[in-house]
């Protein structure tokens, strides 16, 4: 049980009364009835204290939850959930160095969509980790892989000249952005073919459903549904 104080009002009350009758009926003009006034407030505001006291009670301890995204979290932890959000975040902050490095701004929007992927990939699969094997050769080569591609180009950068060698291998890490960009997305929209069949799946059995109910909508297949009742 939390204890609490409750703090009365009244001795405020009652200095602020004694003043009001000084300044409506009474003089204020002299340093002599400032003192009294302040002394007769002070009495009041003793007075007041004594005869209204503060008042103490008790109040239940309140639960303290988690947060829900943290029981979420907590719900979906596992050795390989964790060990992917460490990757995670690992992989996501080495891109916001590289992009904070990197000049150009077609490279820098590209790092921030991969940035955004990458996330959204690990977050999937850390909720779900019968994914992990989908995702196996994503981890272990296409990431790291572009990390180092990256840090590349960022080296090459900063070099401060543009050598054949540089500008030549500058030149191809920015062609290959477009297709690692893409990469990602496909891995990220694989990730959903198994949800992706279960929900076609339902559909179908759905719509066999409602026809052998005479509940169809004249043929109106996946475009939509009309129930007549």
């Amino acid at each position: 049980m939390a204890k609490h104080v409750k703090r009365s009002v009244i001795p405020i009350y009652l200095v602020g009364a004694v003043w009001l009758v000084f300044g409506l009926f009474l003089s204020l003009h002299r340093v002599s009835d400032y003192l009294l006034c302040a002394g007769l407030s002070l009495g009041a505001y003793v007075l007041g204290r004594a005869v209204f006291p503060d008042r103490s009670y008790e109040l239940p301890e309140e639960k303290k939850e988690p947060a829900r995204q943290e029981k979420k979290q907590e719900a979906k932890s596992s050795p390989e959930a964790d060990a992917l959000r460490r990757e995670r975040d690992r992989a996501v902050s080495e891109m916001r160095r590289l992009n904070d490095a990197i000049e150009d701004p077609k490279i820098s929007a590209q790092i921030d969509h991969l940035e955004a992927v990458t996330r959204k990939i690990m977050d999937l699969v850390a909720e779900d980790p019968k994914k992990l094997p989908q995702i196996r050769k994503f981890m272990n080569y296409y990431l790291p892989t572009t990390l180092k591609l990256l840090n590349a180009y960022d080296r090459m950068g900063s070099a401060g000249i543009d050598g054949a060698n540089i500008t030549a291998t500058k030149g191809k890490i920015e062609g290959m952005m477009d297709t690692i960009s893409a990469a990602f997305d496909r891995q990220l929209d694989a990730l959903y073919g198994e949800e992706a069949l279960d929900i076609s799946t339902d559909i179908t059995v759905m719509e066999q459903m409602l026809q052998q109910e005479g509940l169809g909508g004249g043929g109106a297949g996946t475009d939509g549904i009309t129930l007549e009742l």
